[in-house]
């Protein structure tokens, strides 16, 4: 089991009082979590454990209790918030894992490599379901705000299965899936803390700006990742590229190939081709983080990244604001 600590993003934030916070806060919203997640069912309690038990970055809770520092971060609604957006987000997990046949998550054999499909869906349904329960008595904005969300999760999903429709961009489309499957839930987490911590209502709209830009600039960030060398996440370079998932850098070479880069056209028929030997696959992805589109993918991630930060000039200025500045500013420079 991996310990729960504030995510790397946050912990080289200068505000001590600001961190111990964080940390006795996310502390609280462990254990709930676990209680949220153990079921009497002999059936049920084991997959539903599984992801918690396998720890994670818990960027969703710690943006809520962040977001809290704005209002009064000691009310129980401010935790029961950040246990439906982790649940709501581990749930979308099993649901990935079974669409894209993973074999490990967070250092683990997936849910539905221990359990088959069928269970590890029904386990992701499971914790939506007990998100929704924990969440009953936060409010009708908030409980609106969680349905909105799940809809646009799911619809970010369909949309990413189904691809891009007829004349519509893939880049374009690229963006919106990223906004619905990541930015909506990050962005639903930075509204909740301002919500249910009684800060003043004009913050919430800034902080759903702010939450949606990060979340996707974290996912364009992971498309560099799976082009760089081997480093910290232990993640094998070109990892989507070998499954044929479409990355930022792949889409801006086929602009480029389409519009007369010969180079990108030839790098494509490789990338197209059979990636299944080591050496190939090491040889493509070199190739593809040597190009100029691995460049402007880096600068499309921290794009995103400095609007998050824009978005938010409105708050007053302190800890929190540099805080959520630095969280932005280090999201495009992680190696994890």
């Amino acid at each position: 089991m991996s310990p729960i600590s504030l995510p790397k993003q946050l912990r080289k934030v200068q505000d001590r009082a600001l961190l111990k916070a964080l940390e006795a806060g996310l502390e609280t919203v462990e254990a709930q979590l676990k209680l949220a997640t153990t079921y009497a069912d002999s059936v049920a309690k084991n997959p539903a454990r599984h992801l918690v038990d396998a720890g994670g970055k818990r960027i969703r809770p710690a943006l809520v209790l962040l977001a809290a520092q704005l209002g009064d971060p000691t009310k129980q609604e401010v935790f029961d918030a950040a246990v439906v957006v982790e649940l709501t987000h581990l749930a979308t997990l099993y649901h990935d894992d079974v669409m894209d046949d993973a074999p490990t998550r967070r250092g683990v054999p997936t849910a539905q490599h221990v359990w088959g499909n069928s269970v590890a869906i029904l386990t992701g349904d499971l914790l939506f379901a007990r998100a929704s329960q924990v969440g009953v008595n936060l409010g009708q904005d908030s409980l609106r705000l969680q349905a909105n969300t799940f809809e646009r999760l799911c619809l970010g999903q369909l949309h990413e299965t189904v691809g891009p429709i007829e004349g519509q961009e893939p880049v374009d489309h690229y963006i919106q899936v990223l906004a619905d499957k990541t930015g909506s839930l990050i962005a639903a987490s930075a509204r909740l803390g301002i919500l249910l911590s009684g800060a003043p209502a004009e913050f919430e709209e800034p902080m759903r700006v702010y939450g949606e830009k990060v979340g996707v600039a974290f996912q364009l960030i992971d498309d560099v990742i799976d082009i760089s060398e081997a480093g910290p996440s232990g993640k094998t370079p070109g990892t989507d590229l070998r499954a044929g998932v479409p990355t930022m850098p792949v889409l801006l070479l086929r602009q480029a190939a389409a519009a007369g880069d010969s180079s990108a056209a030839d790098l494509l028929t490789l990338i197209d081709g059979d990636l299944t030997e080591d050496t190939v696959l090491a040889y493509v992805v070199k190739r593809l983080r040597e190009h100029a589109v691995a460049e402007q993918a880096y600068q499309e991630a921290k794009r995103w990244a400095d609007e998050a930060v824009e978005a938010i000039q409105v708050l007053p200025a302190g800890s929190v604001r540099d805080a959520l500045e630095y969280f932005a500013q280090a999201v495009v420079d992680r190696q994890q």
